[in-house]
């Protein structure tokens, strides 16, 4: 079972070994470390790791968090394939059936950003309706109203983010369940991401059209 782990650690040599350690004692196997953020002499990590059997949260967290300068700021369960590329995977799917590109995008951003759901919702007519949904989308779903540049909130207990899809008068939808808010690392990669599969979609409605 895979699990994700954000924590902040001091930047400073032995900080990351630390962690490791403590990951190791539990009996985890790291897969994979991402930086998310490094600034004001702390460094923000994300683990991906794996248990042989199923993790217990309260005992990571709280393993985790008796080490001094450590502070955990999430752990949640994640379906992502650590060292894969999902990122390539969605852009070879987008140009090869480009009039899917939206729909391709909703059902494969949940993995890319260790999300648990996305909605592409119509942006140019209020109200905001849904147009694509991934399997996991709740059906009682209200569209959030559309941004006019990429942003992180949070409504209740759901963790958001949503990026316009410039030019195609839609709105990218993301949600984390579990975990915490997006940062803004993971926002600026899934608006990279989602604006080539915009110029992808319209450049391949274009030469439908001539």
């Amino acid at each position: 079972m895979l699990m994700r782990l954000r924590v902040s650690i001091p930047d400073r040599p032995g900080s990351l070994g630390q962690v490791a350690r403590v990951l190791g004692t539990l009996g985890a196997d790291i897969h994979q470390v991402t930086v998310l953020e490094r600034e004001g002499g702390r460094v923000v990590d994300d683990f991906t790791v794996s248990w042989p059997g199923p993790p217990v949260v309260a005992d990571v967290r709280d393993r985790l968090s008796a080490v001094p300068g450590v502070q955990v700021e999430g752990a949640w369960l994640t379906r992502e394939v650590p060292g894969s590329a999902p990122d390539h995977d969605l852009l070879r799917q987008v140009v090869t059936d480009p009039a899917r590109a939206f729909a391709t995008l909703t059902d494969a951003v949940p993995d890319l950003a260790g999300a648990d759901w996305a909605a592409v919702v119509t942006a140019e007519t209020p109200p905001p309706a849904v147009v694509h949904r991934s399997w996991r989308t709740p059906r009682t779903y209200v569209p959030v109203e559309p941004v006019r540049r990429p942003a992180v909130f949070v409504d209740g207990e759901t963790r958001l983010m949503s990026v316009p899809l410039t030019g195609a008068g839609l709105c990218l939808v993301v949600a984390r369940e579990q975990g915490p808010a997006f940062h803004r690392a993971e926002l600026d990669r899934i608006a990279r991401v989602a604006e080539i599969v915009t110029l992808l979609a319209i450049a391949g409605a274009s030469r439908t059209l001539a």
